[in-house]
């Protein structure tokens, strides 16, 4: 039952994009089109379960052991950076259009705090590995839920009559701030 919680709060009542607000810049550029969201969200799912899985394993068994608790973001920095470097790699192998359509964004996940979030809150909560693993995933999937709707809603929008002064990112960011209070309607689900 707790991991169930631990689920539903990582993917509505503090997702991290509408209710932490954090990792908005890929929210923002990766959200023009679904299928780049869609590719966009298996790589941050991907990145942050396992950066979270390693994070807690290198917290626990090496900088916690050793005294070392200081270089905790630094080594979890350096995690991430391995871990999309790993994620690039297979993108550009096995996907080349989704690899160039993810641009700059891509390599930004190393500094998508979202990320880093995740790795430092399941330090912070003192969750074993079962539970950051779980909330790895689902701070993932939160994270894509979040991009997949606002990416959707962002396609219809371009199809939309939207007054001339609403065009472009200005009604992105309209958008953002009412999808954000709408997830926000969740706060008083789960503590």
């Amino acid at each position: 039952m707790e991991l169930l919680l631990l689920v539903i709060s990582a993917i509505f009542v503090n997702n991290f994009v509408l209710s932490r607000f954090l990792g908005i810049c890929p929210f923002l550029g990766v959200s023009k089109k679904l299928g780049t969201a869609m590719g966009m969200t298996g790589a941050v799912m991907f990145v942050m379960t396992l950066a979270s899985v390693v994070s807690w394993l290198v917290y626990n068994y090496v900088l916690e052991p050793l005294d070392l608790v200081f270089l905790q973001t630094i080594s979890f920095i350096l995690i991430i950076a391995a871990m999309v470097q790993l994620v690039e790699l297979a993108l550009q192998k096995l996907s080349p259009p989704l690899y160039r359509s993810l641009g700059i964004f891509l390599p930004l996940i190393t500094t998508n705090c979202a990320v880093l979030g995740c790795a430092v809150m399941n330090i912070q909560n003192d969750h074993s590995l079962i539970e950051t693993t779980v909330f790895g995933i689902a701070a993932g999937v939160g994270f894509g839920v979040a991009l997949l709707l606002f990416a959707g809603i962002r396609e219809v929008l371009d199809l939309a009559e939207t007054p001339k002064v609403f065009k472009g990112t200005a009604i992105a960011l309209v958008t953002a701030g009412v999808l954000s209070m709408a997830f926000m309607g969740f706060a008083g689900l789960v503590k």
